[in-house]
This record gives C-alpha cells, sequence and structure tokens, in this order.
C-alpha cells in the first residue's frame, strides 16, 4: 500500500469547484471563518498551501460534504510527496520553486 500525498493544487481546484457549485465566494468564506483578509483563501485556492484541520472542518460544514470530498489525493508512481511535478500548475511560480526546494533540502540536511 502506498503512502497517500494531498495534491495542493488539485485541492485548490476541488475547493473552488465546490465554491462554484454552492454559489459560495470568497468573502463569503472569509467571513464564515472570521479571517481578517482573503489571503489564507486564495493561498488554498492557488494551492500554495492547504487548510488547516479545523478550517477543513468548517469547509466541509460550508459546502455540506464530507473532508474527504475536499481533499484531493497526489496519484501516480513517480511522484516524490517532497517535491512537486514539474508539470502541474504553478510550479513554475518562483516563490514555489524557493519553498519546495528549500522545504526538499531542510529535509534531506536536517
Amino acid at each position: 500500500m502506498e503512502y497517500p500525498v494531498v495534491d495542493t493544487i488539485k485541492t485548490g481546484k476541488r475547493i473552488r469547484e465546490l465554491m462554484k457549485l454552492n454559489s459560495i465566494r470568497t468573502k463569503d468564506i472569509v467571513e464564515y471563518m472570521g479571517f481578517e483578509s482573503e489571503q489564507s483563501v486564495y493561498k488554498w485556492l492557488r494551492g500554495d498551501s492547504l487548510p488547516k484541520v479545523d478550517n477543513l472542518f468548517a469547509l466541509a460544514r460550508l459546502f455540506g460534504t464530507p473532508m474527504e470530498d475536499i481533499l484531493m489525493e497526489r496519484t501516480g508512481e513517480d511522484e516524490s510527496p517532497l517535491l512537486p511535478r514539474l508539470y502541474e500548475e504553478n510550479f513554475f511560480n518562483n516563490k514555489l520553486i524557493i519553498k519546495s526546494i528549500s522545504a526538499y533540502l531542510s529535509i534531506l540536511y536536517n
């Protein structure tokens, strides 16, 4: 059995899809969660980060779906859970490259 890895890009797309299906705007999520700005939500939608467990739980309630229906699994045999795939969207975003390489190196050398 392979270790499951959450795909942040696909999860962001799934959150966006659930927002459309439920006619929920980013602003609505910000108000529901009690956030001061929309930045966290935009990071989720871009796939730069994942919601914390409590925020994921709240999103599931807001969308009327189980948490497992929000998280999307990374698929494929040649994937490393430490580095994003080269062909995924947003990979060439400089911040994502730097963050990914930095995280990978810190795991290797710590």
